[in-house]
């Protein structure tokens, strides 16, 4: 059955039968409720989701008109169609300004009727997801959730038993990949979260002033200096500091970083005074250390004293099945940037962008929802609007590279386990994990939808909370 039900509310018994009836056969993956009276209706409202509401206007007891009031109190959502005669359309279209959602006159066309609670249902259903994913914005953060992949899901585990310490972390992998994402989480899950959490990106800064960013600098240190400044380590006492690129870095640099880690102590640029620092240092590279450590233009010493504990961030390509969940989370935060109402991406699309190789990582794929929901005018993300950003819409093809070919049941197999997961997941959260009514909805046997599941290992305990 669906997540919310629809009620019916009248003192004619028979009428409220019929009507009942009716809807049963229409709406048959709905529960229809019927109430006698507006204090039963109003009651039930406190047990079950009642989404739409059908109430007669007169009746005895409470009427129709302040069963509206009361219920839009308690839910605002809520779509209620108000039952009239011809006699009291008038009071019908007073209602219609107190906040029902719309009215039918007995006695009721059945067509109509049909027409009336499909477009309630519709409204109703658009209104309790946009409200789903508001609330998941408001406390979106993509780490307190498992994770498809199990590469992340060993990243997620990491950075929750290093947020405990207060050791310096090494965290690698390609650029775009999501480092920096990984070091806020590592701050903001530690003891040192209500303290600031400072990010500079190495290479950014020209080397002749990289050392006074660090360290700050004293009024008179060189030209240019007109006043004492703090550098980095002293803005991030009590705190963290993340320093993006710690591989690029020059080797004068080098060994003055690796002063402040033995000492804890800052030295400003141009001052013969040192000033102590509680900071945590988490750096991030994308070049290959040990490499360039046999290159001479690393410090063998400043590796191990960064390297006490490390995370290494898989690229896209090798956790696909997390595609699906950073797309949902990429178009909500994009939505909200846009302030637009959440949207829907269709499976086809979907599964495009989960067959990608994405070569700039997490960072192209976000740039790539940016562009789709700004071209999408407020609507679905289909294939035509992938085509539109330059890609094919069809995951089948984009799986024969000229590059790197692949074997045919290769491909396939790839295609459709893209399509599963995504099909599978779209119908769990509709049904909140629920296995039989899954299998019910897909046509799919329940003993076929458990062996898939475990093919991909999919965790369903998510879409059930």
């Amino acid at each position: 059955m669906n997540p919310f039900c629809i009620g019916v509310v009248d003192d004619d018994t028979d009428f409220l039968k019929g009507i009942i009836r009716h809807l049963e056969k229409q709406f048959h993956t709905y529960d229809i409720l019927g109430f006698s009276s507006g204090e039963a209706a109003l009651a039930a409202f406190q047990e079950k989701e009642i989404g739409v509401l059908l109430s007669d206007l007169r009746m005895p007891g409470m009427s129709g008109h302040e069963l509206l009031t009361r219920v839009l109190a308690q839910n605002p959502y809520v779509c209620v169609i108000m039952i009239t005669g011809f006699a009291t359309v008038e009071n019908a279209v007073q209602s219609l300004k107190t906040g029902a959602w719309d009215f039918i006159t007995k006695p009721v066309e059945r067509q109509a009727l049909f027409h009336t609670v499909e477009r309630a249902v519709q409204h109703y259903a658009l209104a309790r997801e946009n409200q789903r994913l508001k609330s998941l914005v408001s406390g979106l953060n993509t780490t307190d959730q498992k994770w498809e992949s199990r590469a992340m899901s060993q990243v997620q585990e990491k950075i929750s038993a290093m947020a405990v310490t207060d050791y310096t972390v090494l965290v690698t992998g390609e650029s775009g990949s999501g480092k920096e994402f990984v070091a806020r989480e590592i701050h903001r899950l530690s003891r040192r979260s209500a303290s600031e959490c400072h990010a500079l990106n190495c290479p950014a800064i020209p080397e002749p002033l990289l050392e006074s960013e660090l360290f700050g600098h004293v009024k008179g240190a060189f030209t240019g200096a007109e006043r004492n400044r703090d550098g980095f380590f002293m803005a991030a006492d009590k705190g963290t500091l993340i320093l993006d690129e710690i591989g690029d870095i020059s080797l004068p640099i080098q060994a003055k970083l690796l002063k402040f880690l033995q000492d804890r102590e800052v030295k400003p640029v141009g001052s013969s005074r040192s000033r102590t620092a509680d900071v945590r240092i988490i750096a991030l590279t994308n070049q290959d250390l040990p490499t360039r450590i046999q290159n001479k233009i690393f410090r063998e010493d400043l590796y191990y004293r960064l390297n006490v504990l490390s995370i290494h961030v898989p690229p896209l390509r090798e956790r696909q099945e997390d595609i699906p969940r950073l797309v949902r989370c990429f178009m909500i935060q994009t939505c909200r940037e846009m302030n637009m109402d959440p949207m829907e991406i269709e499976p086809a699309a979907m599964a495009w962008l989960s067959s990608q190789p994405w070569p700039g990582n997490v960072r192209e794929l976000l740039n790539m929802v940016r562009r789709l929901v700004v071209f999408s005018n407020g609507g679905p993300i289909d294939s035509a609007l992938i085509r539109l950003m330059g890609g094919h819409g069809d995951p089948a093809a984009d799986m024969v590279s000229p590059n790197e070919p692949v074997p045919y049941k290769t491909a396939k197999k790839q295609a459709l386990d893209i399509f599963s997961r995504t099909y599978l997941t779209r119908l769990f959260e509709h049904t909140r994990g629920n296995i039989s009514e899954t299998a019910r909805i897909s046509g799919l046997e329940r003993a076929s939808i458990q062996k898939i599941i475990r093919r991909l290992d999919m965790d369903i305990s998510r879409f059930r909370s």
